[in-house]
């Protein structure tokens, strides 16, 4: 009989020193996003200027947020106008500011008024989570 010591299960091993050494130099690295989640539509008036508060409330604090629209309807240009604004506030002030799951009207809108390319845009909130883990973000 040998006096090799059997991994308790196969395919596992005791960790080596070195690898306790990584793991204790290896530091918890921590990031904070936030997602709004927006419904109904986004007019001038009361709406855009409420996610513009929203935004400019609590970006400061997070650094990032991801602006879902899956359940927003339409857009108007006083609505559209307000998120440009916005964008360019948090851009400006270094602050990662994304959007996601637009309807097709509302991507169409953002594509036909030339903002697709102020805004980066994502087919869905995993996407444009995982861009900001990534430290990417684009217009998709």
């Amino acid at each position: 009989m040998s006096s090799e010591k059997v991994p308790a299960a196969s395919g596992t091993r005791a960790p080596s020193p070195s690898d306790l050494k990584n793991r204790q130099n290896k530091k918890l690295t921590l990031s904070l996003a936030m997602v709004l989640h927006c419904q109904s539509r986004m007019i001038f008036r009361d709406e855009a200027r409420e996610l513009a508060t929203i935004v400019a409330q609590v970006l400061p604090t997070a650094g990032r947020m991801v602006v879902d629209f899956s359940g927003v309807d339409s857009v108007d240009k006083g609505g559209l106008g307000e998120l440009v604004l916005t964008q360019l506030w948090a851009e400006a002030s270094g602050y990662s500011l994304t959007f996601a799951s637009p309807k097709k009207s509302v991507r169409h809108l953002f594509e036909i008024t030339n903002v697709a390319s102020v805004f980066d845009v994502y087919p869905s909130v995993a996407e444009a989570m995982a861009a900001m883990v990534l430290g990417e973000t684009h217009s998709a």
